[in-house]
Order: C-alpha cells, then structure tokens, then sequence
C-alpha cells in the first residue's frame, strides 16, 4: 500500500527545516561579517544625514553617490561570494556598472576619492610587509630578483613590439604601455593571499613571502620607469633627474620605512597597558604619510615602498619577542581592510569606462596582451627553475603576476592628464591608446587572476597544519 502524501510531508518536514537551519546556522559566521559592516555603513549614514547639510546627504549628491558607491560594492561583494566566487568580483563589476551608467561623477570630491584610493593602498602595502618573513626572504632573494626582472622586460618588449606593428605607437610609447601594463596588482594579489593565510595554504617554503617581494619590486621598478618615459616623451624636467628619481626614491622609502619600523619595537613599552591599539595607530599613520609625503616631495615611488619597510621591520623585530602577541597589530589592519576592500575595488572598477573603447583598438590590444602576458607567465616560470618549489607551487607563483588593476588604474590616464594640461594635440590619440589597453588589462586579468588564484590554491599549494603544543 502507498504511504499517505500528508504523512510523508509530516515526516520530512522537521527533517527538511532542520537542514535548511543547519545550513543558515554553519554559514551564519561567513555571511555575518560582511552584513554587520552593511549595518555600520548605514549607521554612519544616518549620523551624516543627521549632522550634515542637505546639499551633502540627498540621494543625487556627489558625497551619496560616492557613499553609495562603496555600499553597492559591499552588498554586490555578499550575493557573489554565496556563489562560491570571490567577494572582489562583485565590488569590481559593481565600480564598472557604477561608471558606465553615469553615477560615477564626483564633482568636488576628487582629492577625497585619491585619499581613500591611498588609505587602502597602505592597508594592503603594511598587511603585505607585516607578511614577509626575513628568513624566507634572505633565502629567496635571488628568485626575488629574476622573478622581477625577467618577466617584467619580456612582457615590455613584447608589448613594445607588438605595440609598434598593432597599434602604430612609436617605440618610446610601447615602452610607456608596456610598463603601465607590466605592473602586478597589490589590491588583488595580497587580498588573495590574506584569504590562503586565513586557510593556512601555501605558508610553507616561503611562497606567501616571495610573492608578495616580486609583486612590491616589480612595482616599484614599473613605476619608476614609468616616471622616466614619461618625462622623456613629454620633455618634463631634466633627464638626469627623472633617471635619479627612481634610485632616490627607493632609498628614502627603505630609510623611512626602517626609521618608522625600528621605532614602533620601542614606541611605546611592550609592558603599556594600550601597546596593540598605539602600535597599529603608529604604523597605520606612518604609512599614511609615506604614501602622502612621498608625493609631495615628488618621489611617489618611495610612499608604498615606505609602507612594506615600515611593517616589515616592526613585524620582525616584534615575532623575536616570545613575551608579544603579534598578531593583534595585524588583526586590525585586516579589520580596517573589510572596510577598505570595497572602497578599493569599486574605485578601480570605476577606471573601466567602455565610453573610451574603440573596436580596432580594442582587437589589437587585445592580442598584444594576450601574447605579452603568456610570455610574462613562460618566463616567470623559467625563473623559478632551480628553487625548492614543486612544478605546482612554481606554476601558482607565477599565476600571482597575472592579476593587473592597481597601478594600472592609476597610471593608465596619466600620459592623457598630462597630454591634455600641456596641450600636446599630436599625442592625445597615442595617450587615448595606452588607457583604451589599459583599461582592456584591468578587466581582462584582475577578475580571472583573482578566480584563479583562489579556485587553484586548494590544488596547487599545502595546506600547514596549525602548532599543536606537545603533552
């Protein structure tokens, strides 16, 4: 005889809820974090629509649609890490939809979306030093340098060439291009690797330290160049000058950034009562000003330079001390990223305006990023040949150079500022080139870098074991 359908819904009722509570109860910590930092953007909403003016607080404002811009990253960010993909996907297509619908217009509020573009800059640039480890870095330096340099000049070349053929740009300027584009995305690299940290995946042989040193010197080497090509194609300054500024200004980023880190292991006691919270306000505003004043006294490429050194000497001077938890300083810089994540990622999204794509412009440089980044990845594996790592972990350091957005999003429309504040009329179309590629870079390889390095750790990279303490 068949059962009763109603007793068969009586059964499986309770059984049914009892799942579906368990499933909301077990991913109740994962989605909590980001709903209660929804919560703390509304508060303070309702706090600036009770003190400010109502020029500042109405819907259609710069300050709102700037306001709204980070909240739309956020709440994109939770819909599309329940998918499974990471939470940045959803704020960068949230910054790219922003701009490309015309929200995306901030009028007298350009210098306070340049400062939160640097905050989050030196959130991740001080994670990012706090993460190095100096045993694994005196160890690695060598694959340090070639996973560097190698990579960097094949792609430029590549770029330059293809450049030359494509897209008709004179040598100097696929120079300028390919350094734009050869710069490896702090935001997305360091973000990810603070995800494998948290799953303890890849903290073994040094790979967390040894991406995190090609990513800042490839950096700080593209931008340097980039300064100098620039002035040379602009005739900006002396030659000399703009060929020291580069060398100067890593010297004074590793001379601040050791001062200040050498000072935060005396200032203030280990024995005070506020030592963690002092020290994170210390570090979180040397860093600030590294980034800041390093622009101000026209060495830009000292400022995150500042920011890694700072971090790195302080977190290694504080790890030899038995008697100090380290980990409470690096904790509140990962609560200030929850926050700056959004911020970061929408802002970078907001560089890709589709208004500035043109179709032969965008096959080309298409192409020639596509053959410059596959020979970017042949040759950074060919430079770890000869390390420690298995053929995994040598394919997924060279994964970590594929991400671009950062540098790209700030350099990218520099050579067309200054085309245009200087009236060059001959080479505004060769300067509308390089942000088009640009802009084809960021969407191309920071989502699918990000996708990738994420889905593939798990795979590629061991996952350590936390200490246990023997009986």
């Amino acid at each position: 005889m068949g059962k009763n359908p109603e007793s068969i819904h009586l059964c499986l009722g309770p059984n049914r809820r009892r799942s579906s509570k368990s499933i909301f109860v077990r991913n109740w910590p994962i989605v909590s974090q980001p709903l209660a930092l929804l919560a703390i953007f509304a508060l303070l909403w309702g706090i600036a629509y009770s003190v400010l003016p109502r020029e500042l607080t109405e819907p259609n404002t710069p300050f709102m649609r700037l306001w709204f811009l980070f909240v739309g990253a956020q709440i994109s960010g939770i819909l599309v890490s329940l998918t499974g993909l990471p939470d940045m996907l959803g704020m960068l297509f949230w910054g790219v939809l922003y701009t490309n619908v015309g929200w995306a217009e901030f009028q007298g509020l350009q210098k306070v979306e340049v400062f939160l573009r640097e905050s989050a800059l030196v959130n991740i640039m001080l994670l990012a030093g706090l993460g190095l480890d100096y045993d694994s870095l005196k160890r690695l330096f060598r694959f340090i340098m070639q996973l560097t340099l190698i990579p960097t000049v094949a792609e430029v070349v590549a770029i330059a060439v293809l450049s030359r053929y494509l897209l008709d740009l004179p040598w100097l300027w696929g120079v300028l291009l390919g350094l734009v584009v050869t710069a490896v995305s702090p935001n997305v690299v360091v973000t990810v690797l603070l995800r494998l940290k948290e799953e303890r995946l890849g903290m073994n042989k040094g790979i967390h330290t040894l991406i995190i040193a090609m990513t800042s010197c490839n950096d700080v080497l593209a931008i340097f160049l980039f300064g100098v090509i620039l002035g040379v194609i602009f005739s900006t300054g002396n030659l000399t000058s703009q060929i020291l500024q580069g060398p100067i200004g890593i010297v004074i980023g590793l001379v601040f950034g050791g001062a200040c880190g050498a000072g935060l292991l005396y200032l203030p006691s280990y024995t005070a009562k506020y030592t963690n919270g002092l020290r994170f306000t210390i570090t979180i505003l040397a860093g600030t000003l590294s980034v800041v004043g390093s622009k101000l006294i026209g060495y830009p490429s000292a400022g995150a330079l500042g920011c890694i050194m700072t971090a790195f000497v302080a977190g290694t001077g504080w790890k030899k001390r038995i008697d100090y938890d380290t980990n409470e300083v690096e904790m509140y810089l990962d609560l200030l990223w929850k926050f700056l994540k959004p911020v970061s990622f929408s802002l970078i999204g907001k560089e890709v305006n589709f208004s500035v794509l043109e179709g032969k412009t965008v096959l080309y440089g298409a192409i020639t990023l596509l053959v410059a980044v596959v020979l970017r990845l042949a040759f950074s594996y060919i430079s770890t040949l000869g390390s420690d790592l298995n053929w995994k972990e040598k394919a997924y350091v060279t994964l970590s150079g594929f991400p671009k957005a950062t540098v790209q999003a700030a350099l990218g429309p520099a050579a067309l500022d200054l085309a245009r504040s200087l009236n060059a009329t001959d080479d505004l179309p060769r300067a509308q080139t390089v942000l088009i590629v640009t802009v084809l870079a960021i969407v191309f390889t920071a989502p699918l870098g990000a996708l990738l390095m994420i889905k593939l750790a798990p795979r590629w990279l061991k996952k350590e074991l936390p200490e246990t303490n023997g009986a």
